[in-house]
């Protein structure tokens, strides 16, 4: 409890230091724990530090843990690449979905999302560097902009932006060069029309970067909880 006490207040004035550094708005930046693989008891413990927004990768594993901490107000992000089977417990169960990247999926999000429920925050997923190991949105803006459009018209959820997964990148100055491409697509969406407040990049090596570059979530694994268990 100690060493995650220490953790999450030098995570906090991490960030707190990035926003004055770039003229951010001093609390504008939300932290989400990664927190797959990590044992309930350190959701439970940062919890009680105020941290109460955790982003989970496996459905299985982040219901048990929502069973399990259901006596907690926690904010659930899913983070993880979605099956089309496993929309409707996302839907049910979630907060914010962070990995949306086609219109199909969207779709049946919406539809299994309770009307009687909060709209279902959803970000789209973009591609910054085209990885084939990784989901998202081509950085083609026309693309986006189609997709954005046709997502935000859905009910029971709402569009809050974009969201990014980019390369292992050494150096802020290269990280800034890649994750501005985001912040700048983002920027022309709004232009358009769209209603959008969030960017979710940075995670534990790239805060200052994302922070620089108009995140308003970042997702630190690492750096919140130590070393992710292994599989």
């Amino acid at each position: 409890m100690k060493l995650l006490k220490q953790r999450y207040t030098a995570l906090r004035q991490r960030i707190r230091a990035a926003e004055s550094r770039y003229g951010r708005t001093p609390g504008s930046v939300r932290i989400v724990g990664a927190s797959k693989l990590q044992p309930v008891t350190a959701l439970r413990s940062l919890a009680g530090l105020g941290q109460t927004a955790f982003g989970e990768n496996y459905l299985q594993e982040a219901l048990s843990k929502m069973t399990k901490l259901a006596d907690l107000d926690l904010e659930w992000h899913f983070i993880g690449q979605i099956q089309s089977n496993k929309t409707r417990q996302i839907a049910t169960h979630f907060d914010w979905v962070h990995g949306v990247d086609r219109l199909k999926i969207a779709e049946r999000l919406a539809q299994h999302r309770n009307p009687t429920s909060p709209p279902l925050n959803l970000c789209i997923q973009v591609n910054l560097a085209s990885e084939i190991s990784k989901a998202g949105v081509p950085l083609d803006f026309d693309q986006l902009l189609q997709l954005a459009i046709q997502i935000a018209e859905l009910p029971n959820t709402r569009l809050r932006g974009l969201m990014t997964i980019p390369p292992p990148i050494e150096g802020l100055e290269q990280q800034r060069t890649v994750l501005k491409e985001l912040h700048a697509a983002q920027q022309q969406l709004i232009d358009e029309g769209l209603s959008l407040d969030t960017l979710s990049m940075g995670m534990s090596a790239d805060i200052e970067a994302a922070i620089a570059e108009g995140a308003t979530i970042v997702r630190p694994g690492t750096a919140l909880f130590g070393p992710r268990p292994a599989l």
